[in-house]
């Protein structure tokens, strides 16, 4: 699920709603705590100029 959720919020990541729904999305379907933690560090290494904010609140809540 992690690889899919990379390659939708890659696409999205034009928009800054889709971006952020998308990204809630892929939270709810990652489990594991190892995975969520490098699903993190990939958002904001590929994202995090874009959006920190977003991404930053978006794991606060997980």
């Amino acid at each position: 699920m992690m690889e899919l959720s990379k390659k939708i919020l890659v696409k999205v990541s034009f928009d800054r709603y889709l971006f952020q729904k998308e990204l809630h999305k892929a939270l709810k379907w990652i489990k594991d705590s190892d995975e969520l933690q490098a699903f993190k560090e990939w958002c904001l290494m590929e994202f995090g100029h874009v959006y920190p904010f977003i991404i930053k609140k978006a794991f606060q809540v997980k």
